[in-house]
């Protein structure tokens, strides 16, 4: 099967080759067609939008979104004050974020009769797909409308972005800032250095947006930067005026896009205003980050500031899954064997490879060559993600060309098995619903091979289900006999108290969230750091996926069961609060 829809670039934009030559740029239009690899994706997309609407209050709340939302009420006062509230500033450490998401998700829960809890879940899956699409289009713009599909197939495939798209409600609209904006460049730099205006409004707003989330959007400067040393027209050495020429139009249209995304940051992100180097200051406080925050890697324990320099690619490499890193090397390297009729082609999308692929290799470098801290996984590098799933994209695409050129049967073959390994990916997502963020590649045996040694549920997803076996035993044990009339009953909870009163469902009953642990009647807790150990107990109720145990309910009111002491209560209760502060 080949794909004949490429949308190739409307301009480009050369230099002459003498020093003294004017700009030229020369123009190249062809239709863009919509083939059934476009329809397709819009099939996809959709349908995510369905199931998203179907399955959003399946989720939790996460450790982050109480404060979260709290700051985007703060955020909200400080401007209804005239500048005059400045809770804002002494809001823990949470005026080193952008709050844009959620101050949006603040404004219209004045103005939409839902939970607001359940509207932030619904409105970060909603942003999610949308990155999704971006991956499609992004593909698409580089390698066609089949790469486009098989993108956004492995981007909604991958558990680790469908599995925090609900409820990551800071980093899945990040990365997708992140994503959108990179589209964008990509079509500015291909036309440099007189690129469109709606491409360069397009990458001002969602740099400002990916800003005004989390500071880490200033690799978008880096990577425009980057893109205009990439793109400009050769021969570049000993061509001083044209260098000059090029790079300095290059610079004068790129900066409306500066100035709205610096507009941008400052609303969402009212720290950033109040001095012009409080966003660098910012990327330091957070390259200083040291809390005793516990995560795992190997079976090992470590606190957040003397992880392996590695643990980030390590963690790339068993949360993708294995035909997402397959097409993203090949994709890296199509550069090398795939060959486009026209030159000028040919050349623009190895820049395009080259420029993607930086978005993944720079931040993940600067993590492994400054080892800085990190927790959770790869949580705090979701916004990777996308970039893979479009080389992804790119490479599988390219492998399927190359294969085409041979027999086309063995190219059918080969798109037959992409598919399989896709909808495999997707059966295992269904199996861990709503937990899809536990899913683990075979590199490392899958979940089963994972659990105990890596991170698994680090935000307690399965807090729901775990809170419904314990009122099932009760309902079981106690509400129909009538010499037990106790109906309120103290738990500790390895977990937020928002995310455990939210998740209770029977009127009958009342829990008593308990911050001391030996006082406490019942236990529920995920396996995440063994947390699950830390209370001893019977066990009353497993949560599975997999087959794998991720939470366990325990019943501690046996008189002879040990207790954990109030530190270590108050440990963990610090440990799970810490991922506020990342």
């Amino acid at each position: 099967m080949t794909d004949t829809s490429e949308a190739q670039p409307a301009e480009d934009c050369l230099v002459a080759g003498a020093e003294s030559a004017p700009l030229v740029c020369s123009s190249r239009r062809r239709a863009v067609r919509v083939s059934a690899y476009d329809v397709m994706t819009g099939i996809l997309v959709a349908a995510l939008v369905v199931i998203a609407f179907r399955t959003f209050r399946d989720y939790a709340i996460s450790n982050d979104e109480g404060v979260q939302h709290h700051y985007g009420e703060l955020i909200v006062a400080y401007y209804m004050s005239g500048l005059r509230d400045l809770s804002v500033f002494h809001f823990d450490n949470l005026y080193l974020y952008g709050g844009l998401f959620d101050v949006i998700a603040v404004a219209l829960s004045h103005l939409l009769p839902i939970d607001p809890y359940d509207l932030r879940h619904i409105l970060c899956a909603l942003i999610g797909i949308g990155g999704i699409g971006f991956a499609a289009a992004t593909a698409r713009l580089i390698s066609g409308s089949r790469a486009g599909l098989f993108a956004a197939i492995a981007l909604a495939c991958c558990g680790a972005w469908y599995g925090t798209m609900f409820n990551h409600t800071k980093d899945v609209p990040f990365a997708v800032g992140m994503v959108g904006a990179t589209f964008f460049l990509i079509r500015i730099a291909r036309s440099l250095p007189l690129p469109r205006a709606i491409d360069v409004a397009g990458f001002g707003v969602l740099t400002g947006a990916a800003l005004g989330m989390r500071v880490l959007g200033l690799l978008l400067l880096i990577y425009a930067g980057f893109a205009i040393v990439l793109y400009a027209p050769r021969p570049w050495l000993g061509h001083a005026r044209a260098r000059c020429s090029f790079v300095g139009a290059s610079l004068l249209r790129l900066l409306p896009a500066m100035l709205l995304a610096y507009l941008i940051m400052v609303m969402a992100w009212p720290w950033a205003a109040l001095a012009p180097l409080n966003p660098i200051r910012g990327l330091f406080a957070f390259s200083q980050f040291h809390y005793e925050i516990k995560t795992l890697l190997g079976g090992r324990l470590y606190t957040m500031a003397n992880v392996p320099r590695l643990y980030i690619p390590i963690y790339i490499l068993i949360r993708m899954p294995l035909i997402m890193l397959l097409g993203s090397a090949l994709g890296m390297l199509s550069t090398l064997f795939s060959e486009p009729e026209d030159a000028n082609d040919r050349t623009t999308r190895r820049k395009d490879i080259l420029l993607l692929s930086m978005t993944v290799i720079f931040p993940v470098a600067c993590q492994v060559i400054c080892d800085g801290p990190a927790f959770t996984g790869l949580r705090h590098f979701t916004f990777v993600i996308p970039a893979l799933a479009i080389l992804a994209g790119i490479g599988l695409d390219a492998a399927m060309t190359a294969l085409a050129t041979r027999h086309r049967m063995l190219a059918s073959g080969a798109f037959a098995g992409v598919i399989a390994c896709f909808l495999w990916n997707a059966h295992t997502l269904v199996m861990l619903h709503p937990d899809e963020y536990l899913f683990y590649n075979p590199l490392v045996g899958g979940l089963q091979g994972a659990s105990r040694r890596y991170d698994m549920d680090y935000w307690f997803d399965s807090m729901p289900e775990a809170i419904g076996l314990l009122e099932d035993y009760l309902r079981r044990t106690e509400l129909n006999d009538p010499t037990k009339s106790q109906r309120i009953y103290s738990v500790a909870v390895c977990g937020e108290r928002l995310s455990f009163e939210h998740s209770v469902r029977l009127p009958q009953l009342r829990f008593d969230f308990m911050p001391r642990w030996d006082q406490s009647q019942f236990f529920i807790a995920p396996t995440q750091v063994n947390c699950d150990r830390d209370l001893k107990g019977k066990v009353i109720g497993v949560v599975k996926r997999l087959g794998v145990p991720i939470a366990y309910v325990k019943d501690l009111r046996a008189p002879s069961q040990p207790a954990a002491t109030a530190s270590r209560t108050e440990q963990r209760n610090h440990q799970q609060r810490g991922s506020t502060k990342g």
